[in-house]
């Protein structure tokens, strides 16, 4: 589901909300409008409005209140509340509204990629509707034919519009959070959206209010139908050649970039909004021009990764932890799978520790006993523990003391040393992440110390000893 692009089908979030809303307005407004002096008499579609806010409150509730199905509610919520005061409902001021309210209900939802992927795809959308739209399908002949014409290319194109849209303003952040890409993800969501909308969802819906009088087994037939179509598109979308794109990871700077430009390209009306692609294919050449890290260490150090002289990772390990090996993997844009044999070649290990090399021939070791952590202070580039290492060690080291503070940490060859980039870097002191005591300056390079010569032994000669008897 998520190679082809339609995993957000999975996820009960903003596009389950929308159906749900959508279906019950409409379905109650085709009703009251069968009567006609409810139709000319009252605001039927206030009411249908007031309707679907209470359908899409009850879904909230049944789906069971996620983060993430809040904040499309919130959406849902200012939308449905904007029809029913007379005001516009598809608007970058109602897009506003719903991002302050869920911002403050939950201010962390900033850095989640729900929040970001959502909101992204939603500006997009509302600038197609408002600006795009308008002057694609502005048309001078209002002959029969031509309005017929227009009809069926305007909804085909709506579709196929709003699918590339969506997965173009979406891209940034799936490759920054989940390090991966859709290339075919439009063609699978114009396959299988269609029916996921018009068949599945008021299938389902359908289902759900007939369950308690005994007519639900059509409706879920034909909610298998279509489930069984989706399916089938995935899988096929997920067979194409080069259907997964891999994306190794890159720091926030182009993400900050591409969100500017997708902001720029959204709100603006004058050709200034140009700024936006060029803000866009910045943050394009930024993140794929950051260096990928030379070494990965995990926090309990039972796992380094380092990068061989092959360009990819190879692993020293003491214990197995198959998600942190398939996020390292993921992160470095790499296929292979945590069992993959290839991970361990070119690794020696023994019971003092492991050893292998880097890309420049230099040697990384992860020293198990004392005597081991004491040879390879001697002859390693870097030293990995899980013991408390000896100052006197001339070798750059990262023991016991330094992941406690820090935790998991990233290291990058320098002529130095090693560039650290740690979870919790020294210095760094957050609301929600205290400096650890002591630690009041980041250490940005970590270089081999000065050998420090072993203290003299002030114990007088045997044979001063025997002269002072």
């Amino acid at each position: 589901m998520f190679i082809s692009g339609l995993g957000h089908v999975l996820s009960i979030s903003g596009y389950h909300m929308a159906v749900v809303a959508g279906v019950v307005f409409f379905a109650v407004r085709a009703l009251l409008a069968l009567v006609p002096g409810l139709t000319v008499s009252f605001p039927i579609k206030k009411w249908s409005a007031a309707a679907a806010l209470a359908a899409a409150a009850f879904y909230l509730l049944l789906s069971g209140a996620e983060v993430a199905t809040q904040r499309s509610f919130f959406m849902t919520a200012v939308v449905l509340i904007a029809v029913m005061v007379d005001r516009r409902a598809v608007t970058f001021r109602t897009l506003a509204v719903a991002a302050m309210i869920v911002l403050t209900i939950a201010p962390e939802a900033l850095v989640h990629p729900s929040f970001q992927m959502s909101f992204a795809a939603t500006l997009g959308l509302v600038a197609l509707v408002q600006i795009g739209m308008p002057r694609l399908f502005a048309s001078p002949d209002n002959t029969a034919t031509a309005r017929v014409a227009l009809w069926g290319g305007r909804e085909i194109a709506t579709l196929v519009l709003a699918s590339l849209v969506a997965g173009l303003a979406t891209t940034p952040y799936a490759a920054f959070h989940f390090h991966r890409v859709t290339p075919y993800g439009v063609l699978a969501n114009l396959a299988a959206m269609p029916v996921v909308s018009a068949m599945v969802m008021p299938a389902g819906l359908l289902g759900l209010v007939a369950m308690p009088f005994g007519f639900d087994g059509v409706f879920w037939q034909t909610m298998g139908i279509g489930i069984d179509w989706m399916i089938a598109v995935t899988q096929w979308v997920a067979g194409l050649p080069g259907a997964i794109g891999r994306m190794a990871a890159f720091g926030i700077g182009p993400v900050i970039a591409a969100s500017a430009g997708i902001i720029l390209l959204g709100l603006l009306r004058t050709p200034l909004r140009w700024s936006g692609a060029a803000a866009l294919m910045l943050a394009v050449v930024w993140a794929l021009a950051v260096a990928q890290p030379d070494v990965l260490v995990s926090g309990d150090a039972h796992n380094v990764g380092v990068r061989g002289k092959d360009g990819r990772l190879h692993l020293m390990r003491t214990a197995k932890d198959a998600f942190l090996l398939k996020e390292w993997l993921a992160a470095d844009a790499d296929d292979r799978q945590p069992a993959d044999a290839s991970l361990a070649e070119g690794v020696s290990c023994d019971e003092a520790g492991c050893v292998t090399q880097m890309a420049d021939g230099a040697f990384v070791a992860l020293a198990l006993r004392p005597d081991a952590l004491t040879d390879d202070c001697e002859r390693a580039a870097l030293v990995v523990t899980a013991r408390q290492a000896s100052p006197l060690c001339p070798s750059p080291v990262i023991d016991r003391d330094r992941l406690r503070s820090q935790g998991p940490i990233a290291l990058r060859r320098t002529r130095t040393g090693f560039a650290v980039d740690a979870v919790r870097p020294r210095g760094v002191d957050r609301p929600w992440s205290p400096a650890v005591a002591g630690d009041t300056e980041a250490e940005a390079i970590l270089a081999p110390r000065p050998a420090i010569p072993p203290p003299a032994d002030a114990t007088p000669a045997e044979a001063d000893q025997q002269m002072e008897d």
